[in-house]
């Protein structure tokens, strides 16, 4: 059927909009008050709010926004025009405490009326409702006209939208449609009057504000930057409810819309917080909150606000596109995608919510396994996952970040060791995901914060747990040779952890020289090398055109290497994390009114600029509260105080109780909006810090850090001395040689495929030979053990053996025999 079908009572009214296609598309700010959807995975809808209006709708899943924003414009069509978002104060809060269902209070700046809107989604179908009561003075009431202003975005772009008016059953409505998506928008009313144009020269807005009266009213709008507006006779309705509503064709969203104004919005939000009751509280996470668990339960259900309901278990990072209002069409991924990063995050705290609540306990793990089986039904056949990916698994960006195949191996043996697995068989998805760590490990082609590859400690601090997760449930299954070879694995990168990711030449400290870093660049010969720069500098991202991006590996820092005290990689007392830290607050620490937080490292270009503009590119990178969240887990730790942190978080958290990625972190600029400790014009909510808030109550409760991994801990984070092993092995794979080997060690040669070493000791007055044998899914190892005594260099290569001929490495690798290290005490 096409798009003018003559079923359809369209009303041509003015004839076509002038004008087209409208201004480049934008979006819309990023600063959301709630993010909010039905409980019942039948309504797939989901709708945010920002400046006391709606803002993106998304459907069908949770990464397709189909819609800029929706307002409200008043005039008295003589002496005033308001626009909502610019010309009323608000007031903001949930109707229902355990609900995401809004109520906004907002009255012009002159007092002269309030509009009193509630928000929900329909709890059976794929609708936003929102309900209007407007009251004042009868003298201005009786002449007050309310326009619902709509801008479409159908299909992920503004750009390519149409639009026309129509008549449903005797009720004027608007229709807009792009690409097999339509959006039907009506009042339980019905609209006197309807327009549709195009953005910045024939819309409705144009019109009322500089006519104060609606003297355009055109029947439709076609293929561009559209929006389109609706009249509410006031004088006959003084409450009313506005329905927007989907379906793949125009009849389903038409007939969505219908069924939805149908019923009585009263019922419709009765059933949507009864639905949301049915969801398991997290009030026993109050006592060790500071603002009686309010922020709590926002997060909880900012949490599972941000599931698909189509791809059952995908959660993505966050409804918001950050700097929306500077982002057009071409920004097509925002932050409405799944990040394997986030998610596990998501899914963990999920989990730890539930492990002081017995009886909700079940439920919560379901949600985690949700999480897991999803993930496995996205993981790529050599068992990496994409950076990011749409909710469908369709990747968007392409890079390598190992701590995102390490987190799903954890999260599958903290449900494994809950017994939460259900049917779930997780042994070929585990030892995949390892098998791609073993592949690349140490070097990561990007560490968490997406920018940088080399050695880093937050990276290695998941690699090595994931590993040693991994090792556990192989050996369970009964493959102890696997089990002994990643366990070896993660104990050697474990030895040289120190070695690889430290400095001993600190600039950024007086007192301390011998910290942490951000990140140690590839050395030449080694993956993801950039010899574009000096070897042992850093290419930062997001640096501005006249800024300096090329730094020294030593003079960047950030927290990450507090993730090796958070999964039991090593102790709170270790001296070198105590050292570190001490660089990290002279120069990553940020005071606020609201309280201490942290920027991600120092030089970021992530961020607002200085000026307050927002990032287009490059920028400055400011402060995150879910860096506060991690200091508070170190603290917790180490056993010192650690609800400061907890108050600061709730008090970063926004008006509707979310938490942002970014707050400012300069003095108050008030022509930009800009104000010390709140939000700084990036994604909000950000799903990874109410999980990380989440978490920091459940680890309160518990008197321990929940992320915490039991046998991590008990091999690498105890007392000097106290080790029951000691590596005795170095690992060399052809994307990654050693140069030497301590005498007694063992050099383990890892490849994917079989192979034979010939190798000598002496310069080849012996030869010797060793066939590789297979360890499962990670590929062939070779071991080639050299005596306690041996001097000089071990020299080898490889054979490959086929069907027809023999394939040679067609060289020799010279290892040098070193004396063997003194002990570390670990």
């Amino acid at each position: 059927m096409s798009d003018s079908a003559p079923a359809y009572h369209w009303l041509d009214d003015d004839g076509p909009a002038f004008g087209g296609p409208g201004l480049e598309p934008r979006w819309t700010s990023s600063e959301k008050d709630a993010v909010c959807t039905a409980y019942a995975a039948s309504s797939r809808v989901w709708f945010t709010l920002s400046h006391g209006i709606l803002n993106e709708i998304y459907y069908p899943t949770i990464d397709r926004p189909q819609t800029r924003d929706m307002e409200l414009l008043f005039t008295d069509g003589e002496t005033f025009f308001h626009e909502e978002k610019r010309d009323f104060s608000y007031d903001f809060q949930y109707i229902d405490q355990a609900a995401p269902a809004v109520r906004v209070t907002a009255s012009d700046l002159q007092g002269l009326y309030t509009v009193t809107k509630e928000f929900i989604a329909d709890p059976h179908h794929p609708a936003v409702m929102m309900n209007v009561k407007i009251t004042g003075e009868e003298s201005v009431i009786s002449r007050l006209k309310c326009y619902a202003l709509l801008a479409p975005h159908l299909d992920v772009g503004g750009a390519g939208n149409s639009a026309r008016s129509i008549d449903v059953s005797g009720k004027r409505c608007l229709l807009a449609w792009k690409d097999g998506v339509s959006l039907a928008m009506g009042a339980d009313c019905g609209f006197t009057r309807s327009s549709c144009g195009y953005v910045g020269t024939s819309d409705g807005y144009q019109n009322l504000s500089r006519e104060m009266a609606m003297t355009w009213q055109f029947g439709q709008a076609l293929d561009g930057n559209i929006a389109v507006i609706g009249e509410i006779d006031i004088a006959r309705c003084r409450e009313f409810t506005v329905a927007i509503a989907f379906g793949e064709g125009h009849h389903a969203a038409i007939a969505q819309m219908m069924q939805s104004l149908a019923t009585c919005y009263d019922l419709h939000r009765d059933r949507f917080i009864e639905q949301w009751h049915r969801a398991a509280p997290v009030d026993h996470l109050g006592p060790v909150s500071t603002d009686r668990g309010k922020l709590a339960r926002v997060s909880h259900n900012i949490l599972l606000t941000h599931e698909d309901k189509t791809y059952s278990g995908a959660f993505i990072a966050s409804a918001s596109i950050p700097w929306g209002a500077s982002k057009g069409d071409s920004d097509l991924g925002g932050y409405h995608l799944v990040w394997t990063r986030d998610m596990i995050q998501t899914a963990t705290s999920l989990l730890a919510c539930g492990r002081n609540d017995v009886k909700m306990h079940a439920g919560r793990a379901s949600t985690a396994l949700r999480a897991l089986v999803y993930l496995a039904c996205t993981q790529q056949p050599d068992g990496s996952f994409a950076q990011n990916f749409w909710i469908d698994g369709t990747p968007y960006w392409s890079g390598i970040q190992l701590d995102e195949v390490a987190f799903p191996i954890m999260l599958a043996w903290h449900l494994w060791r809950h017994n939460s697995l259900g049917n779930f068989d997780i042994f070929p998805f585990v030892e995949r995901a390892a098998s791609f760590l073993v592949r690349y490990a140490p070097i990561t082609q990007q560490e968490r914060w997406e920018e940088a590859a080399g050695y880093s400690p937050s990276t290695l601090a998941s690699v090595i747990s994931g590993l040693v997760c991994a090792a556990d449930i192989m050996r369970v299954r009964g493959s102890e040779e696997l089990a002994e070879f990643l366990e070896s694995y993660a104990d050697w990168i474990e030895s040289h952890l120190d070695e690889w990711t430290t400095t001993t030449e600190g600039v950024l400290h007086p007192d301390v020289k011998r910290h942490y870093m951000r990140i140690r660049p590839p050395a030449p010969g080694e993956p993801f090398h950039n010899d574009q720069i000096p070897v042992g500098c850093l290419q930062l991202a997001n640096r501005g055109p006249d800024e300096r991006s090329v730094f020294e590996a030593r003079e960047v820092i950030d927290a990450g290497f507090l993730e090796l005290v958070r999964y039991g990689v090593r102790r709170a007392d270790d001296p070198l994390i105590v050292d570190s830290l001490k660089v990290v607050d002279r120069v990553l620490r940020i005071n606020t009114p609201y309280g201490v937080t942290w920027r991600r490292y120092n030089h970021d270009g992530y961020g607002q600029k200085k000026d307050g503009c927002p990032y287009d590119g490059w920028g400055e990178g400011r402060a995150w509260p879910l860096l506060t969240g991690e200091r508070a887990h170190y603290e917790l730790a180490a056993g010192n105080p650690y609800k400061q942190y907890i108050t600061a978080m709730e008090r970063f958290s926004s008006t509707g109780g979310m938490l942002p990625e970014q707050v400012w972190d300069y003095s108050d600029l008030p022509s930009a909006r800009m104000y010390l400790g709140r939000s700084a014009g990036s994604a909000q909510p950000l799903v990874w810090a109410h999980s990380e808030y989440l978490k920091l109550l459940c680890s309160a409760l518990e008197g321990q850090v929940v992320d915490r991994i039991s046998i991590v801990a008990e091999r690498y984070a105890v007392p000097e001395g106290k080790r029951t092993f000691k590596n005795h092995v170095e690992i060399f794979q052809l994307s990654r040689p050693v140069s030497s080997i301590p005498a007694g060690y063992t050099l383990r040669i890892v490849d994917p495929n079989r192979f034979r070493v010939v190798y000598s000791m002496d310069n080849w007055a012996t030869t010797l030979n060793a066939e590789s044998h297979t360890v499962g899914h990670p590929g062939f190892v070779a071991n080639l053990s050299v005596p306690q005594q041996q001097t000089g260099s071990l020299v080898f290569t490889l054979c490959w053996a086929s069907q027809n001929e023999d394939r040679w490495l067609g060289r020799n690798i010279e290892v040098s025999i070193v004396p063997q290290p003194s002990s570390s005490g670990r």
